[in-house]
């Protein structure tokens, strides 16, 4: 039988929830951490106060558009330096013989393409007349100039020396891009394991100069040829195939919203870094890092 105090008690407890309720609020739960003055914070393992003081709009008076240009920016490089960290991985894992798991980095990094390409669609809302107002703050700085695009870039294939020099005045980048220009791409890594496989990579294509781009070889092609009509006895190779051309479509993809937005933003303008804007984004959906991926398709069926 319940005393008197029980009830008393059980009633409190029910005012205080009906009191939680009314309010709509959510009551604390005892096990959690309210002082943090020695221990770990959200805050202070993200280095948030450093973080979030990087938003450092130039126009004058400050135009209220330039922070999402700058948090559109600021965020597409925070991806890239994750994408680098897992192509760096995934090309280790590559040359360890360890298909498997240079694929689970592979699936990663598509996962953050598709990011990468949805956020166009913020910077996008951005007008023609809005961004005027701003654009010439920014003088001759341009993502043209981004160290980790070209990192990317060159990580998987696209190789171009002469993009050294756009980094001259900034030594960690140069040398950033110097060791991804002399470091086997994704795809020379690919090759390079199938050889090992007993795969018929020639030799030339195996020792090739990984400073230049990799440009299309009937032999590859033929390789490929092989693994997609037997695609039964050749499935972890046959599934990578796909995996890398799921990556090279995806970045096409950045690159086409890429051009779309910037037509949409400032139409035929000159680039505020120098190029030709539009028309030179559009040359680079001609750019290909896994030729004979595609090539193969033209034999099949």
């Amino acid at each position: 039988m319940s005393t008197h105090d029980d009830r008393s008690t059980d009633s409190a407890a029910a005012s205080a929830t009906d009191s939680a309720a009314n309010d709509n609020t959510r009551p604390l739960e005892a096990g959690i951490v309210t002082d943090l003055s020695d221990r770990m914070s959200y805050g202070g393992y993200l280095q948030l106060d450093t973080l979030l003081a990087a938003q450092l709009p130039v126009s004058v008076p400050e135009h209220h558009d330039e922070l999402l240009f700058i948090v559109q920016h600021q965020t597409t490089e925070l991806w890239l330096k994750l994408v680098i960290h897992e192509l760096d991985d995934a090309r280790r894992l590559l040359a360890a013989d360890d298909l498997r798991g240079a694929l689970k980095r592979i699936a990663r990094i598509k996962h953050i393409q598709e990011v990468l390409t949805q956020q166009w669609s913020v910077l996008a809302t951005l007008t023609p007349t809005e961004y005027a107002e701003f654009r010439g703050s920014l003088g001759s700085s341009s993502g043209f100039q981004s160290a980790q695009y070209r990192a990317v870039e060159f990580g998987l294939g696209n190789k171009n020396a002469k993009m050294l020099r756009v980094f001259d005045a900034e030594p960690a980048n140069r040398e950033l891009l110097e060791r991804e220009l002399k470091r086997p791409s994704l795809y020379d890594e690919f090759l390079r394991l199938l050889a090992r496989r007993g795969y018929a990579v020639p030799a030339d294509i195996v020792d090739r100069d990984v400073t230049v781009a990799h440009v299309l070889d009937e032999r590859i092609v033929d390789l490929f040829e092989t693994v997609y009509r037997d695609a039964e006895t050749h499935w972890d190779v046959y599934e990578s195939c796909e995996e890398l051309v799921d990556l090279e479509d995806n970045f096409q993809f950045w690159r086409f919203r890429h051009l779309r937005t910037v037509g949409r933003t400032i139409g035929g303008k000159i680039g505020t870094g120098g190029s030709s804007g539009a028309d030179f984004l559009a040359r680079a959906l001609n750019l290909t890092f896994f030729p004979e991926m595609y090539a193969v398709r033209t034999r099949l069926g």
